[in-house]
């Protein structure tokens, strides 16, 4: 991936993870364009970097995406950087009397379908140009899930093999096909408490080991994984499945 003098279209980009990328692109001298919901998020980037721009995209308005684009090929036709990053993640009790698959339909339109429907309006934009990146953001727990995140985790496994197809497919284009899968990292993905918790990666010091990887390159199997990520990665495939499983879901 070229890490300056690119345009960069970032979803969920207005906190997180995804702010805290947005900053550090545009740091190394890039166009960056990001979308979120809330637009006093976007309000705060924008003031904050004046150099950012900041659109609203609420992927479960079916006009939203439409509208964004539109605004996309007017404004930046050079796009050629998309980093599908929203989501969501709630707790789910499958063993409550009242459970029922209203929350994981929210997650799976939202981390599922609305990378798909992204990537279907951004696709042939960046198919265009003679160096693009698609870079979505799944997670650690594709590969071990927290038992009380069933459909969050089920989501981001979704996203791990969907990108593998991906890559695949566009193995002939120009187009570099990433995954991004992070540890637990403070933010408030799930809450308040997470954005503080020791046991998290700060957010600084994730987001500049991603760019450190960025830079170096050479990515195997597509997948952006930091130091921390490696030993979840592969219990699996080093006989450490069932212990690491029970570690993060004890009873």
């Amino acid at each position: 991936m070229q890490m300056t003098g690119n345009t960069i279209l970032i979803t969920g980009g207005s906190s997180g993870i995804g702010r805290a990328l947005a900053e550090a692109f545009h740091d190394r001298g890039n166009r960056v364009i990001v979308t979120g919901r809330r637009l006093s998020l976007l309000e705060e980037i924008t003031a904050q970097r004046p150099g950012i721009v900041g659109l609203p995209l609420d992927l479960d308005a079916p006009t939203s995406l439409a509208h964004l684009l539109e605004e996309v090929r007017a404004r930046f036709p050079d796009l050629n950087v998309l980093v599908a990053n929203a989501g969501i993640s709630r707790a789910e009790d499958m063993r409550a009397e009242d459970w029922d698959a209203s929350t994981a339909q929210a997650i799976i339109d939202t981390n599922i379908m609305g990378v798909l429907r992204v990537t279907a309006a951004v696709l042939p934009l960046l198919k265009r140009q003679p160096h693009a990146t698609l870079m979505a953001t799944s997670s650690n727990l594709a590969f071990i899930p927290r038992a009380d995140f069933p459909a969050y985790c089920a989501s981001k496994a979704f996203l791990h093999s969907w990108l593998q197809s991906l890559r695949h497919q566009l193995r002939h284009l120009p187009l570099e096909v990433l995954e991004l899968a992070p540890p637990y990292v403070q933010t408030g993905l799930t809450g308040s408490q997470q954005a503080s918790d020791p046991r998290a990666m700060p957010l600084a010091a994730y987001v500049a080991e991603v760019m450190q990887l960025l830079q170096a390159g050479g990515h195997p199997r597509g997948e952006v994984l930091v130091e921390r990520d490696r030993a979840r990665r592969w219990a699996e495939r080093d006989g450490r499945y069932d212990e690491t499983f029970a570690a993060m879901n004890p009873h």
